[in-house]
């Protein structure tokens, strides 16, 4: 199916690019053209819309490093390791050794607040057009969908910018309107509690997705999620200026938000889950098609083009390789896939153990160099891309999907009720039955206390939403992050050293030689069969790699009350002398 804001975004990047030299808060038009042209209908105010989706793009948006360096590491990924460490890189920012001249920090940081302002035009101009109230039927329709889009953009770059690096400083106005652009940071509470107000008007503004609509467009559905998002975030803990993880006194009342917002999308009827787990990816997003179950509320349109405007590498910097080409940069940890049940069809789908050759046959990876598989080059059609040097495939980039509502509902029910209702029950079971190919008889028992609910809950959003950018956020706001990579070290080194539950670990694992699919001849839980299964080739499974390939780099800068958020470049602080370095260093 026509991805339907690709063409729109094209246009709109070959006119109005993003520019990469740009300083904290200099300003790119939209356009040459004055704002009487530009919002005087609804095409116009369309392409003005187009330029601020526009910013979730491209390397310095969600096309790589707001997608794959930023959220790593957690206690189920690793972003890229060995050396050179430290690169005051990607590799830094991955491993939590973080310095304010970081060269990965500037871009993504100016970038998302070249969105705020395009956002901040439409939102202040869109309502004051004539035909917002006097226009046609379709106008007055079509400009409270622009201006609701509006609304939820600007929470979603918001949200980025607070999530990474705390309280900023926040406008709502264009700068246009300023007397000062100089802005202190302003409290990141009060930027939430303005989010969950313009996601509620906006909420109001848009309809549902409608069976085939696009998911790259903004719907009601999604920026009701959004709200359920942001309102945990607000509601969670996160570190303060005295170096202290705190949420507020208050928190109950932000997961009653959370527990409304989901629930509306719940019962709206428009997002459903796809049967396949793996289809989401591979006959959706992979596809190049809208996944017909509404399953994806909202992904970010890749359309394509080049690295700084709009084009992603996912399938070229993660996932497997086809004929030595990529980078496979993240890694699953071995952990993490010795946590997922034999049972689960999430496991094959979230991870990748093979390599592509150029016969595209498939090579077994070891255990210490898995990747993550949801976004594999060998599954991506439309066109068919695994035989390329490319580096850009027009992969989307899912924001948010509708297994991610029903566990945050699910979530918001048992904090709220100090325990789980048969609705939050419900809710995780539908996600969890979906994982074991429909088959309620495979998934356990729920527990029905709080901590037991929540403990599976936690384990069951990583199970589902691995390799989507969430883990690491949902760790922070759990106050969790700094436990689970301790946990996660201590449980490496266990596997390391094959002692504990680690202690049957095949050292060999054989699979089927010269095959076009992964089919595996041993189990992963018993030690190889003493002879060769015949018309196998063999991988080195399990052994000392683990210490060297990740314990040595994993995590390895992680300090509490510093490395939960990021430093301010220090173009950033040099441009703005209102701002000082408070969090990440």
């Amino acid at each position: 199916m026509k991805r339907v804001y690709k063409s729109i975004l094209a246009v709109i990047i070959s006119l109005a690019g993003l520019s990469s030299c740009a300083d904290y808060l200099e300003v790119t038009p939209i356009s040459s053209f004055g704002p009487d042209y530009v919002f005087s209908n609804v095409t116009n105010t369309s392409k003005a819309l187009a330029g601020v989706y526009a910013t979730l793009g491209g390397d310095n948006g969600y096309g790589i490093r707001l997608s794959m360096y930023y959220p790593l590491d957690d206690d189920i990924m690793m972003g890229q390791g060995g050396n050179p460490y430290p690169d005051n890189e990607r590799r830094d920012i991955a491993h939590y050794n973080v310095q304010p001249s970081n060269t990965q920090l500037r871009l993504p940081f100016n970038q998302l607040y070249v969105g705020v302002e395009r956002a901040n035009i439409c939102i202040n101009e869109i309502p004051k057009m004539a035909m917002y109230e006097t226009g046609t039927a379709f106008e007055k329709r079509e400009l409270r969908r622009l201006h609701g889009e509006a609304l939820v953009l600007r929470a979603q770059l918001y949200f980025e910018l607070i999530r990474n690096w705390g309280d900023i400083p926040a406008q709502f106005e264009p700068s246009s309107l300023q007397t000062d652009l100089f802005s202190e940071r302003m409290d990141r509470d009060l930027i939430y509690d303005r989010l969950l107000s313009d996601l509620s008007e906006a909420s109001n503004l848009l309809p549902f997705a409608t069976p085939g609509s696009s998911s790259e467009r903004i719907s009601q559905g999604a920026a009701r999620a959004l709200r359920a998002k942001i309102a945990l975030f607000r509601g969670g803990y996160s570190l303060r200026l005295d170096r202290q993880m705190k949420r507020s006194a208050d928190y109950l009342s932000f997961y009653n938000i959370a527990r409304d917002e989901a629930l509306a999308v719940i019962q709206s009827g428009a997002h459903n889950l796809n049967p396949s787990f793996e289809n989401v990816f591979r006959e959706g997003i992979l596809s190049k098609r809208t996944e017909p179950n509404g399953e994806i509320l909202w992904d970010v349109a890749m359309t394509g083009g080049s690295s700084q405007f709009g084009d992603s590498k996912l399938g070229y910097y993660n996932g497997p390789r086809w004929n030595n080409i990529g980078n496979s940069a993240l890694t699953i940890l071995p952990t993490f896939f010795y946590a997922f049940d034999e049972h689960d069809q999430r496991r094959d789908v979230t991870v990748v153990p093979y390599n592509i050759n150029q016969d595209y046959t498939l090579v077994a990876k070891t255990l210490q160099t898995l990747v993550d598989g949801k976004f594999r080059r060998d599954w991506i059609t439309n066109p068919v891309s695994v035989n390329s040097n490319a580096q850009y495939f027009g992969v989307n980039w899912p924001m948010i999907r509708y297994s991610d509502v029903l566990l945050m509902f699910a979530e918001a029910e048992n904090e709220l009720n100090n325990g789980p209702t048969p609705a939050a029950i419900a809710a995780l079971e539908s996600v969890r039955t979906r994982a074991f190919g429909g088959d309620a008889g495979l998934i356990g028992a729920t527990p029905s206390d709080y901590q037991g609910f929540f403990e599976a809950l936690v384990n069951e959003r990583a199970f589902e939403l691995a390799g989507e950018g969430v883990r690491k956020y949902d760790l922070i706001r759990w106050n969790l992050l700094d436990a689970k990579l301790n946990e996660t070290k201590a449980k490496l080194a266990e596997m390391a050293s094959r002692t504990g539950q680690y202690s049957n670990l095949p050292s060999l694992m054989y699979y089927e030689a010269g095959a076009n699919s992964m089919n595996w001849l041993n189990s992963f839980y018993q030690p190889q069969p003493v002879v060769a299964p015949a018309g196998s080739a063999s991988v080195s499974w399990a052994g000392n790699g683990i210490n060297t390939t990740i314990l040595t780099f994993y995590a390895i800068g992680f300090t509490p009350g510093k490395s939960e958020l990021l430093p301010l470049h220090t173009s950033v602080t040099d441009a703005n002398p209102k701002l000082k370095q408070e969090y990440g260093y």
